[in-house]
């Protein structure tokens, strides 16, 4: 657990971190610190304090006049940019409301092995424990809610959510994650955003992003970005794949030495998903300064092999925030 370490004492110009999202604040303070330019995958953090370890190194990395690029590659895809351009131009008046979706079906899980320590076989399983993953509102919804401040042009001020475990029953396979989540956020102006997000499979898929304006209504997915009303718009340009993207522009702005640096960005978005979790795990409405506050560490600084019992599953009304 200290080889990213070593890796940092290198020569290298730049890092890619892309480990469980749990480690992603510790490896960030240490790249930043050793004058490291970054590739960072979303999410950056699981809790309060780890978002608050990114955001310091954040400032350190503009100080060093370092580049960041964030995994939240919407922002690199050219129907994105166009599309969130244009609202950001008034194409559909003011920005009411919203609705944004990540359904699918589940991912993988890795058994636990006999032969390994707890620690090692929940690191392997790392999705379906909230101390490394952030559940997958945090780990995959990030991507909609990023998006979600984006167009909304700035961080909610309250959420309201619930969610819970009706398929992913298993902890020894699913850990103490949900398996679904439907949230409420609240942003200055009387605007609101619903937020919806599931892993179960056998149900209907939707990852998209829908915006309601005074004037018209953007719909915008991976490759599709549409505008009607009063000025109707769909992109019809050439669509570059955003994950080769991100390290093209990554690569240019070290290179050219251009200012690109998406750290506190990133940032703001993943904590927006945190107060989501708190949220639904505890039933309770949770505003953006008590995540942003919050002490509870799920996150270690230190992780050693060995023993770490399966932490309990949420239930609302009694988890606390």
């Amino acid at each position: 657990f200290d080889a990213y370490k070593k890796a940092c004492a290198t020569d290298c110009d730049f890092v890619i971190l892309a480990t469980p999202p749990g480690f992603r604040s510790i490896h960030f303070k240490e790249a930043t610190a050793k004058g490291k330019h970054v590739f960072c995958e979303k999410p950056v953090a699981v809790d309060g304090p780890g978002v608050r370890r990114f955001l310091e190194a954040a400032a350190v990395s503009r100080s060093k006049k370092l580049k960041v690029v964030a995994g939240t590659q919407r922002r690199h895809e050219t129907c994105y940019i166009d599309g969130v351009g244009r609202i950001a131009k008034g194409d559909i008046g003011r920005v009411v409301a919203g609705r944004v979706y990540w359904n699918m079906g589940s991912l993988w899980n890795v058994a636990p092995d006999a032969t390994k320590s707890e620690v090692e076989n929940q690191v392997r399983n790392w999705l379906y424990h909230t101390w490394l993953s952030g559940d997958h509102i945090v780990e995959q919804h990030v991507h909609q809610l990023d998006v979600m401040q984006w167009v909304m042009g700035g961080h909610p001020e309250l959420v309201r959510g619930v969610g819970g475990r009706q398929v992913r029953t298993d902890t020894t396979l699913f850990g103490n994650i949900n398996d679904h989540f439907g949230l409420e956020f609240q942003f200055p102006g009387d605007r609101f955003v619903f937020s919806m997000c599931r892993q179960q499979d056998g149900t209907d898929g939707k990852v998209e992003e829908m915006f309601i304006g005074t004037d018209g209504v953007a719909r915008m997915q991976s490759g599709f970005a549409e505008l009607t009303g009063a000025k109707p718009w769909k992109f019809s340009g050439k669509q570059v794949d955003p994950y080769t993207q991100e390290h093209i522009d990554l690569q240019n702005a070290i290179i050219k030495d251009i200012a690109l640096n998406e750290a506190e960005q990133v940032a703001h978005s993943t904590l927006c998903a945190i107060m989501g979790r708190m949220s639904a795990y505890s039933g309770k409405d949770v505003t953006w300064e008590q995540a942003l506050n919050d002490n509870e560490v799920l996150m270690p600084e230190v992780v050693e092999f060995g023993a770490r019992p399966q932490a309990p599953v949420a239930m609302p009304g009694k988890t606390r925030v």
